[in-house]
């Protein structure tokens, strides 16, 4: 059987996130993608706890984490991820607005896997996200744990 594969989104705007899974679900890139809205949340999912304490094991075959958010901002969730032992392993790629160079250097800094800046016009930003997502979810081979066989 083949494996499971969970993507787990993490952005803020309602309308990114529309066009995000719109493009990720055309291609079929994984059998469930996950939304938080906020760094908070997504660690939620990740450590199991709170709404998601009784969340299926294992961990998404790839995060895509916004930069500015509400609560926790991407830098902290991607800092606490790359410390964790656990948690370290799964890729994380940036998917931002933000070109500004400070944030691409701590990012790379932490340990960030891709930085992929949300091009403006509708149909760059659809191609940037399924690239994206066939690469993480379909050509990569992702680290252990990640994937839950059914």
């Amino acid at each position: 059987m083949e494996p499971i594969k969970r993507i787990l989104l993490v952005e803020d705007d309602p309308k990114d996130i529309e066009l995000t899974l719109g493009a990720l679900e055309e291609y079929n890139l994984a059998n469930e993608i996950v939304v938080a809205r906020d760094g908070v949340e997504a660690l939620d999912y990740l450590y199991r706890r709170n709404a998601f304490a009784e969340r299926p094991e294992g961990n998404p075959v790839v995060i895509l984490l916004d930069l500015k958010m509400p609560r926790m901002d991407g830098l902290q969730v991607l800092r606490q991820l790359k410390a964790d032992e656990q948690m370290r392993l799964i890729p994380v790629v940036i998917l931002t607005s933000s070109r500004e160079s400070r944030d691409l250097e701590k990012c790379y800094l932490l340990g960030v896997n891709a930085y992929v800046v949300k091009p403006v016009r509708f149909t760059e930003f659809v191609n940037a996200v399924k690239e994206v997502g066939v690469f993480w979810a379909l050509i990569n081979e992702p680290p252990p744990g990640s994937v839950k066989r059914p």
